[in-house]
């Protein structure tokens, strides 16, 4: 039998030598080639909030099944430097709390399966706590429902307004985590898409159809005629729609007094019924 005939004999690899960090440096002076691969602590470095980007480095969970109210948010938290993420009920919103701790929760007091107030409270008895949970609601008078639960503020809709916005999530952070020195106050208010106000108006209009919500969130019968009520409030409110406003007033009014609806509903099923069709929501 030939050499050539044989298996070949591998070849040891070659011993590197093991890299060695400078005595005058210390593990917080390390570089990333210092890192195994699986640390990710050196890509998780966060961008410092300036005058411009006063909530940089910050991600918000937003608890809100309207989304022309979501599309706002999100315009908001983009001229801000913030990330966002978004949740349309309170059993999304603990999908999310599961996996990641938001720095900034905003919450709507009006949810499909259940009230916003109740996800506070949840939140602020965590440990550690989320650093800013503030709630939101077209309807001004369930503020104090929010700052009883836990809230560190309450922002009335329709939130449009940057500086009213950056101000209630800056007030609530630590000093330590706002922007030094002086911040340029802006006027600008933002245009949320207006096909998302489509959305909103596209799932009204099966609820008082009697099809149920999205993922089958709202409650059938006289609890999901509450919720498109409130629900179509909070949406009039945002999109400055007076008329349907007062339709969704009327209908909730109604119910409180235990008047008779149909009218009511009627009502409001022809006023979504009509912006849908038009080219214009409103």
């Amino acid at each position: 039998m030939t050499d050539d005939l044989l298996p070949a004999r591998p070849m040891p690899a070659p011993q590197m030598p093991a890299r060695q960090m400078p005595a005058n440096r210390t593990p917080a002076h390390r570089s990333r080639a210092d890192l195994p691969q699986d640390d990710l602590s050196a890509f998780l470095i966060q961008p410092a909030p300036s005058a411009a980007r006063p909530l940089q480095g910050l991600t918000v969970l937003l608890v809100e099944d309207s989304r022309f109210a979501s599309e706002a948010m999100r315009l908001l938290c983009l001229r801000s430097g913030a990330r966002i993420r978004r949740a349309d009920s309170l059993r999304a919103a603990h999908r999310h709390l599961a996996t990641y701790r938001p720095s900034v929760v905003i919450v709507d007091m009006g949810l499909p399966d259940g009230s916003g107030a109740d996800l506070i409270a949840e939140l602020a008895a965590m440990q550690p706590r989320v650093q800013v949970i503030l709630g939101t609601s077209g309807s001004d008078d369930l503020e104090p429902l929010a700052l009883e639960a836990g809230a560190d503020g309450f922002l009335s809709k329709p939130v449009e307004s940057l500086a009213l916005f950056q101000r209630a999530v800056l007030a609530a952070l630590p000093p330590a985590q706002r922007p030094t020195g002086p911040r340029a106050l802006t006027g600008e208010i933002v245009q949320p898409d207006r096909l998302a106000l489509r959305e909103d108006l596209a799932l009204a209009a099966g609820l008082l159809a009697g099809e149920g919500g999205s993922d089958g969130a709202a409650p059938p019968g006289a609890e999901a005629i509450d919720y498109v009520a409130r629900f179509l409030g909070g949406v009039a409110r945002i999109s400055h729609d007076r008329a349907l406003a007062d339709a969704a007033t009327a209908l909730q009014r109604d119910r409180a007094t235990g008047r008779e609806i149909q009218a009511d509903l009627s009502s409001l099923s022809r006023l979504v019924q009509a912006r849908l069709a038009g080219g214009s929501p409103i």
